[in-house]
């Protein structure tokens, strides 16, 4: 009993942390599959190899430096073959300054502080001030599109709109309920959603997104208390979740990082 009372502790604390190491390779790559792809590998590490735990960091800042050793070495060069948008997006990527968008998530979806970005990223903390700063910069500067915001809180709705606007895309509505949503994605395309959970009428903005994927296929990302319950590995799941309550900064990046695998024709060249 001993000998695996150890052993459980680890599997749990790792287990604790995997929604949010989910969520971020999710951000990174843009898509559920290809995520999960590099948490797996991630985890398959780890099970060989505990070395990198033994400090004084904490488990999930060991979790993510763990995670970005293996995508600095190969997860940053995936690509898409073709034309489409999303070989589009992902060139824009290609140019993109090396580990400037792993900072900005790190930061502000993730909400490490610079000294544990730094220690996950293996730089120091002006490097990772310096990468935030190119980040923001060259992400708003690449795309603009549509949003649609689903949200039944109208002061919420306001500061998502403003944040949005100030991006550089377009707004096309904000939908209150479920069938709001839904006659709202009928009459106007868009490029990304960006939903709350709970709407007006006690109806789900999970339903109205998964009735609107139905007739489009675009980004979305979802605002929750709880992450994790999206995180669980049993369904469909979105690459993009922001936790309540948001900062402005979260907003912006998740919309930019969304923005890049949008199936989308307003990418900039």
């Amino acid at each position: 009993m001993n000998d695996t009372a150890p052993e459980q502790n680890f599997s749990d604390l790792i287990a604790a942390e995997l929604p949010y190491l989910r969520r971020y390779a999710r951000a990174l790559t843009g898509s559920q599959s290809r995520g999960d792809k590099y948490t797996v590998a991630t985890l398959e590490v780890i099970l060989k190899d505990r070395s990198d735990f033994e400090n004084e960091n904490t488990m999930k800042v060991n979790l993510f430096r763990c995670f970005h050793a293996i995508w600095s070495t190969s997860g940053q060069m995936f690509h898409d073959d073709g034309d489409g948008p999303r070989a589009r997006a992902h060139g824009l990527l290609a140019k993109l300054t090396a580990n400037s968008r792993e900072a900005l998530l790190l930061r502000t979806i993730e909400e490490f502080s610079i000294n544990k970005i730094a220690v996950i990223m293996d730089i120091d903390e002006d490097e990772v001030r310096r990468l935030i700063g190119v980040a923001n910069s060259e992400l708003s500067a690449s795309v603009q599109g549509r949003v649609m915001i689903i949200e039944d809180e109208p002061i919420i709705a306001a500061d998502i709109t403003d944040i949005v606007t100030s991006l550089g895309h377009e707004v096309t509505g904000v939908a209150r309920t479920h069938a709001e949503a839904v006659e709202l994605g009928k009459n106007e395309p868009v490029d990304l959603i960006l939903a709350d959970i709970q709407l007006a009428d006690n109806s789900s903005g999970i339903d109205a997104v998964n009735d609107l994927l139905k007739t489009m296929d675009v980004p979305v990302i979802f605002i929750t208390a709880f992450p994790e319950r999206l995180l669980t590995g049993d369904r469909p799941e979105p690459a993009f979740l922001i936790s309540k309550p948001f900062q402005e900064a979260q907003v912006q990046s998740a919309v930019s990082q969304a923005m890049f695998f949008a199936s989308t024709a307003t990418l900039k060249a």
